[in-house]
Parts: C-alpha cells; sequence; structure tokens
C-alpha cells in the first residue's frame, strides 16, 4: 500500500473525523483526483512542441497523457476550433497517492525560493489548484533534453464540501502550505 493513503487512512481520517464530528468514516473528505494539465500555445505554429510537451508529461505522471483541443477559434492566437493546444492526465487510485507523495516530498522543495503553497486557490467547492512554472523541478525531467520550459497547473479534486474541510485534509497529508 502507498505510503500517503497509508497515513490517510490510519491518521488523517481519525483526525479530521475528532475535528469536524464527522458521525461516520465515510464522511470524512478523500482525495477523488488529480489533473495534470500543460497547455502548449506554440504547438499552433510548430506540432513538436506538443509532442515534447505529451512525452514531458508522460515522463512525470508515468500514464499517457491526452491532447486538448481548442473550444473556440481566437483569431488574435492564430487557434481555430479543433486545434491540439495542449494535454493533460487525471490521476486516479495509487497512482494518484504516488504522484502527490512525489510531489509533496520531491518536487515541491526543489523550487526556488519556495516558501510554501499559497491557502488562496481553492475555487470553493473544496479543490485546490497548483500553478508550476517549469517542469524541471520533477526529477524525471533530464535538463538536456527539454526542448522548452514550461508550466502545467494541477488540480487536486476532493470530496470536501469546504474549502476549509479541503484545506485540513491536505494539510494533513502534509501539502506545505503558508503560514
Amino acid at each position: 500500500m502507498n505510503r500517503l493513503k497509508e497515513k490517510y487512512l490510519n491518521e488523517v481520517v481519525p483526525s479530521l473525523t475528532k475535528k469536524h464530528g464527522y458521525k461516520t468514516p465515510m464522511l470524512v473528505p478523500k482525495l477523488e483526483k488529480i489533473v495534470v494539465n500543460m497547455g502548449v500555445g506554440d504547438a499552433v505554429a510548430n506540432s513538436k512542441m506538443l509532442e515534447a510537451a505529451v512525452n514531458d508529461l508522460e515522463k512525470i505522471t508515468g500514464l499517457k497523457p491526452v491532447e486538448t483541443k481548442a473550444k473556440k477559434s481566437i483569431a488574435s492566437f492564430k487557434v481555430r476550433e479543433g486545434h491540439k493546444i495542449g494535454c493533460k492526465v487525471t490521476l486516479r487510485g495509487d497512482d494518484m497517492y504516488n504522484f502527490l507523495d512525489k510531489l509533496i516530498s520531491i518536487s515541491l522543495p526543489r523550487v526556488r525560493d519556495f516558501r510554501g503553497l499559497s491557502t488562496k486557490s481553492f475555487d470553493g467547492r473544496g479543490n485546490y489548484t497548483i500553478g508550476i512554472k517549469e517542469q524541471l523541478i520533477f526529477p524525471e525531467i533530464d535538463f538536456d533534453e527539454v526542448v522548452k520550459v514550461r508550466g502545467m497547473d494541477i488540480v487536486i479534486v476532493t470530496t470536501a464540501p469546504t474549502d476549509e474541510e479541503a484545506l485540513d485534509l491536505l494539510s494533513e497529508l502534509g501539502v506545505p502550505f503558508r503560514k
């Protein structure tokens, strides 16, 4: 069993049950999925950029990304509806726990001048979004093979009904928030 999943079952569930007064362990919020999204705006001009982003995302998550297409045409960005402009991976189950564990313990400490994540990135429904400026913080990415330094969004989807409960859940799991 994964280290983070074990921590959730043995430490987080009892702690949150006590703090919020849940009547049953099934009411305790849990992680539902993690979506890692990488936008590749320059894929319009050069399709090799999208291939490089897909390869990077596959190395980082261990799963094959899905290419995302533009929903609308935007003339000023030279984007037409249906153009491939990014890629994303949805992680669930053990893959999700492994990725979150790696993100917390290895990748985030490698960010320059890291003082913790903001607590303002919740969406009002208990989901949390992290914006990362460069994919180089992940140990799987080799600096010499990077075509272009790119950022990504990591969305952590929880079953928590409120942001406060989601914050408690993620803090208990070890996500480093700013004090």
